[in-house]
């Protein structure tokens, strides 16, 4: 990065930083998901090749900083394998606390592995692409943000990947889903 453009972010992140933060701030639920969305528009700022040919930083600031809300009021609503659960009368219980418990029992332990079994077959029936997604969303516990920086593709088309994985994934082992909860 040129000593110019490096002056002209350092510039910009001291002269629209707090103002920007408050005007996030204002239309998330947390101070972490306005650090977050800040970061990425900061991010989306110090990728652009040609900084100078920004008229109006600050309208451009604020409007991808509106752009990257809506995408984080989208990711919110993205179906994750935690939201695929069941509530009982002893509370909730989800793939993950299927997947990860610990069983006490032989005949537990049985049909613990036999869902990996199904989770694994169902994962493989997926694209490669998708199934990378989900994979390292879901059971590497990473971000959205760092696989699309990793795979060199927009976060829309990582979302949409996972999007669709989900939704393979929940059809596919539906019937095996109630059928551990009736066990």
């Amino acid at each position: 990065m040129a000593a110019s453009n490096q002056q002209s972010i350092i510039g910009t992140v001291k002269r629209y930083g707090k103002q920007l933060f408050a005007f996030i701030r204002g239309r998330v639920e947390s101070d972490e998901d306005a650090e977050d969305v800040l970061q990425e528009v900061w991010y989306q700022f110090t990728s652009q090749s040609e900084l100078e040919t920004i008229e109006q930083v600050s309208g451009w600031l604020h409007r991808v900083a509106r752009n990257k809300i809506v995408d984080k009021f989208r990711k919110k609503h993205e179906d994750r394998l935690d939201d695929y659960s069941y509530e009982d009368e002893e509370g909730e219980l989800s793939f993950r606390e299927i997947l990860l418990a610990e069983a006490p029992t032989p005949e537990e332990e049985d049909l613990k592995q036999f869902f990996w079994e199904q989770l694994f077959q169902a994962l493989d029936e997926l694209p490669e692409a998708q199934r990378y997604v989900f994979v390292q969303n879901e059971l590497e516990d990473r971000t959205l943000q760092e696989i699309a920086d990793e795979v060199g593709v927009g976060i829309k088309t990582i979302i949409s990947r996972k999007g669709y994985a989900v939704a393979h994934l929940r059809k596919r082992l539906a019937n095996l889903y109630h059928e551990f909860l009736n066990y």
